[in-house]
């Protein structure tokens, strides 16, 4: 161990994660919006069950070590997703790479707190039974983001809700939130999958996901499987980071780490045994993208018994998905606030929720709003936040982790609890497999690769 790891102070955090807690928030943090509207969709294209196992070995090879290296690294430097680096290791340029994720959560949170505000938008029109009396679900959804001031109200309302939960605190707001919010997402998960078994084309559905068809399997579906994987897990944001520093020494990393990955993947699953069994019932497409969820499942409620109720249950669930990753990310700058500038855990929280409404109303304005035809390069407001923070930052942020914990951390093996041989293979994991992988998956991600 070296002298700098020895005299770091290594107090238990004064609000910190129980047990139970942690790994439910950080089970709430990898369930988001992706294996919903995005992983269906690479899943028919790349071969139904054959991406699906694809996508299972990625997050076993390559989720599962940095994830545990992330923990290690935040519990180990008891600090934010920067500090903790600098920490560790005693350089400020290790602490400076640490803010390339702070910088990237934050600018995901300006857009994602739109497609948040959406999801709450939606829940409340199924509810009331609005949504179900639409006939054009398309016009429907124009009409809504075209309006400009609608979407921005939204997403103002997801993202106080999203700071009132960051200003109460670890205990008080995070962990008691999750601890609601995970069980009542679960239950809309289990009513939904059941109604989707019980439909006519359910079997069409079932074998379409789950009979793999190894001959779609290409390259360039490896990195899909890849990414998804990699950005599912929320890695690379500094989210675990942050959340690791509020790990006391009694919670077992290893566990917390295989629950998180295989909360991951049963969520996959159910989201596939929703959305296939439905889009063959009522012939409709699995497209990517805002569409699926907020156009064609619509029209599917509308379709079936009950599709009022089901329809609502369906957006809470998707709300329920976007606040847990959304209170997560915004912890990462808040975390980073709070230490740097010793501002208070409400200061922090309201400023930073300031500064990402601001850099999201021109998002809101831009994604399918009036603002939609200004565009750069090709991308609009929207889109180029999207890429910068998910195309450029967090791979970086990831590569990072894995070139930290592999070669540059000499007691990370100790602090993820691992025994010699499981340290062996977790290093050559982290040395040799992940930055290459994720290597591939920035220069596909950035459009420098293809095949």
């Amino acid at each position: 161990m070296s002298q700098q790891t020895k005299n770091l102070p290594q107090a238990e955090p004064t609000d910190g994660f129980s047990k139970s807690g942690f790994i439910i928030s950080a089970v709430g943090s990898s369930v988001g919006l992706g294996n919903i509207w995005r992983f269906p969709y690479l899943t028919s294209q790349n071969g139904g069950a054959a991406f699906f196992l694809l996508f299972t070995l990625c997050l076993l090879l390559i989720g599962l070590p940095v994830l545990l290296a992330e923990l290690a690294i935040g519990r180990g430097g008891r600090g934010n997703a920067a500090s903790s680096f600098q920490k560790l290791s005693g350089k400020k340029a290790w602490g400076l790479f640490g803010l390339i994720s702070v910088l990237g959560s934050l600018l995901i949170m300006s857009f994602y707190g739109v497609v948040t505000g959406w999801t709450l938008h939606y829940s409340v029109r199924s509810f009331t039974g609005f949504l179900n009396r639409q006939s054009d679900y398309a016009a429907s959804f124009q009409s809504f983001t075209g309006s400009g001031y609608w979407p921005v109200f939204w997403e103002i309302i997801a993202m106080a809700i999203t700071c009132w939960v960051v200003a109460k605190g670890i205990s008080g707001g995070i962990e008691k939130f999750n601890k609601v919010l995970i069980p009542a997402m679960v239950v809309a998960l289990l009513v939904l999958m059941v109604n989707a078994l019980t439909l006519s084309g359910a079997k069409a559905g079932i074998d379409y996901f789950l009979k793999p068809d190894f001959s779609k399997l290409t390259p360039e579906a490896g990195l899909l499987a890849l990414g998804h994987a990699f950005f599912s897990l929320s890695l690379g944001m500094g989210t675990m980071v942050t959340y690791g520093s509020y790990v006391n020494k009694r919670q077992s990393l290893k566990s917390a780490s295989l629950a998180v990955v295989g909360g991951d993947l049963v969520y996959a699953l159910i989201c596939g045994l929703i959305i296939f069994p439905t889009s063959f019932t009522y012939g409709l497409e699995s497209q990517q993208g805002p569409g699926l969820v907020f156009i064609v499942l619509p029209a599917a409620f509308h379709a079936m018994p009950f599709g009022a109720v089901l329809g609502g249950i369906f957006f809470v669930l998707l709300a329920i998905a976007a606040l847990t990753s959304a209170v997560s990310m915004l912890e990462v700058p808040v975390a980073f606030a709070m230490e740097k500038w010793k501002w208070t855990r409400t200061k922090a929280s309201v400023a930073i929720t300031a500064v990402c409404v601001l850099l999201g109303v021109p998002a809101a304005l831009s994604a399918e709003g009036p603002w939609k035809g200004y565009v750069w390069l090709g991308r609009t407001v929207f889109d180029w936040l999207d890429y910068t923070a998910s195309n450029l930052l967090l791979p970086f942020g990831g590569l990072l982790v894995t070139l930290f914990a592999g070669y540059v951390w000499k007691t990370s093996s100790q602090e993820a609890e691992l025994t010699p041989f499981w340290s062996r293979v977790w290093r050559w994991l982290l040395r040799y497999l992940a930055p290459v992988v994720i290597v591939l998956i920035f220069l596909y991600s950035a459009g420098l690769l293809r095949f």
